[in-house]
């Protein structure tokens, strides 16, 4: 499974931005996709989870502002960003399971003050 993640960039506080996931390979439809962030200094955090069939979770960090959303197209992911805030600041990260944890290039998300 590859995993191409789009859609980062800089943003001021309060703006929003959308990112984008595709896995591509000869795979079925993978239930399980979301996404992660790392910032500097800090662990790998998960930020939202989507299943095939409609299910989404979030981090309490970013309830209520981002939201997480499968594509019509097979094994697409996004993530729609509002709100931002400076400590929305990362590196962020597709992933699906599929047999095992899945891992895309990651997207370098700023939000300047």
């Amino acid at each position: 499974v590859q995993l191409q993640a789009s859609g980062g960039g800089l943003v001021q506080t309060g703006g929003f931005l959308r990112l984008s996931c595709a896995a591509s390979g000869s795979i079925p439809i993978i239930n399980t996709m979301g996404w992660y962030r790392q910032a500097p200094g800090k662990q790998r955090e998960w930020v939202a989870t989507a299943t095939s069939i409609g299910s989404t979770h979030y981090a309490d960090s970013v309830k209520g502002r981002f939201t997480i959303s499968r594509g019509r197209a097979k094994n697409t992911l996004y993530l729609q960003m509002n709100q931002l805030k400076p400590e929305d600041t990362a590196v962020y990260y597709c992933y699906a399971f599929y047999y095992k944890d899945n891992w895309g290039q990651g997207t370098q998300v700023t939000v300047s003050s």
